[in-house]
C-alpha cells in the first residue's frame, strides 16, 4: 500500500513537471514568434547599391522599393553625411556695387539632401516628428548651426539662399506624390524612381524610409548607396592623391598635345587660303 501511494506521488510529480516543462517551452517559442501581420516589418531596396563614376557618367537613376503596412503613409530621404558647408556672402558695397562681403558657414548640414512622400509633409507629419527626424526644409533650418550666428528673419533668409544654392545644383530637392503605392497580398509595396545628380560627389549616402500613421513615425528602414569612381577615372584620381608629381607630369604633356593638335588643324586651314 505504502509503495503504491509513493508511485502515484511520484507519478503526479513528473505530470506536474511536464505540464511546467511545456508551458515554460511555449512561453519561450512565443517570446520568439514574428509579430502579427498588423505590423508589417517595413522594407527598402535600392537598385543601384553602387554608383560608378566613369568617362561616360552624368547622372545616373535610383529606385527605391519595398513592402510597409497598408494604409501607411512614406517618406523617404537620400541624404550624405553631415558636414560643413560654406558660402560667399554678397552684398552692396557704396549703396550700388555687388561684391564680396564675407563668408557663410553651415554646420551639421548633408551635402546632399532630397526628401520624397506620398502625400506633402505638413499634411502627414506632426511638426516635432519632423524636427525629431529632421524631414523637410524647415526641420533642416533649426537642426543646422551657421556662423556669423544669426536669428529671426535675417538666418531664415540666408538658409533659403542656401537651400536655392543647392537646389540649383541638383543636389536638394523635394517632392510629394511621386512614390506610388499598391496593394498586393495584403501587404501594401512603394516605388519611387528618382534622378540621381551628377554633381554628387563620390561617398556613402543613406536611404531612409519612413513609414507615418496618424501624423507619428511608426517604423523606419534604411538602405545604403555608394557612389565611386571607376575605370580610367579612378586611376587618375588615385594618381592625382598618391603621385601628385607624376599626374601634372602627365597633364601638361597632355595639354601640350592638345595645344599642338589644334595648332595642326589651325595651320592647315591658315595655309589654305
Amino acid at each position: 500500500m505504502y509503495r503504491e501511494q509513493n508511485i502515484r506521488s511520484w507519478t503526479a510529480s513528473l505530470n506536474n513537471l511536464w505540464r511546467m516543462s511545456i508551458t515554460f517551452l511555449f512561453a519561450i517559442l512565443g517570446a520568439f514568434a514574428p509579430a502579427d501581420d498588423a505590423a508589417a516589418e517595413l522594407t527598402a531596396r535600392a537598385n543601384h547599391d553602387r554608383i560608378k563614376i566613369d568617362f561616360f557618367y552624368h547622372g545616373s537613376t535610383v529606385s527605391i522599393s519595398g513592402i510597409s503596412d497598408p494604409g501607411a503613409d512614406l517618406i523617404i530621404t537620400m541624404t550624405s553625411a553631415e558636414g560643413h558647408q560654406a558660402l560667399k556672402k554678397k552684398g552692396k558695397v557704396a549703396g550700388f556695387l555687388w561684391m564680396n562681403v564675407g563668408d557663410m558657414k553651415f554646420e551639421h548640414v548633408p551635402n546632399m539632401y532630397a526628401v520624397h512622400s506620398t502625400r506633402k509633409i505638413d499634411d502627414i507629419l506632426s511638426p516635432g516628428e519632423m524636427e525629431k527626424y529632421v524631414i523637410g526644409y524647415p526641420a533642416l533650418g533649426k537642426h543646422i548651426e551657421m556662423t556669423p550666428a544669426l536669428s529671426g528673419e535675417e538666418r531664415d533668409r540666408w538658409f533659403n539662399e542656401f537651400v536655392k544654392f543647392k537646389e540649383a545644383s541638383k543636389l536638394y530637392t523635394t517632392s510629394a506624390g511621386k512614390v506610388t503605392t499598391a496593394m498586393e497580398n495584403g501587404k501594401q509595396k512603394y516605388y519611387i524612381l528618382t534622378a540621381w545628380p551628377y554633381q554628387a560627389p563620390p561617398g556613402d549616402y543613406i536611404v531612409t524610409v519612413y513609414a507615418v500613421k496618424d501624423k507619428t513615425i511608426v517604423e523606419k528602414a534604411e538602405a545604403k548607396v555608394r557612389v565611386e569612381h571607376a575605370g580610367v577615372v579612378k586611376t587618375l584620381f588615385d594618381m592625382a592623391k598618391n603621385n601628385a608629381g607624376l599626374y601634372g607630369a602627365i597633364s601638361i604633356i597632355a595639354a601640350l598635345g592638345a595645344g599642338f593638335g589644334v595648332g595642326l588643324v589651325f595651320g592647315k586651314g591658315g595655309g589654305a587660303h
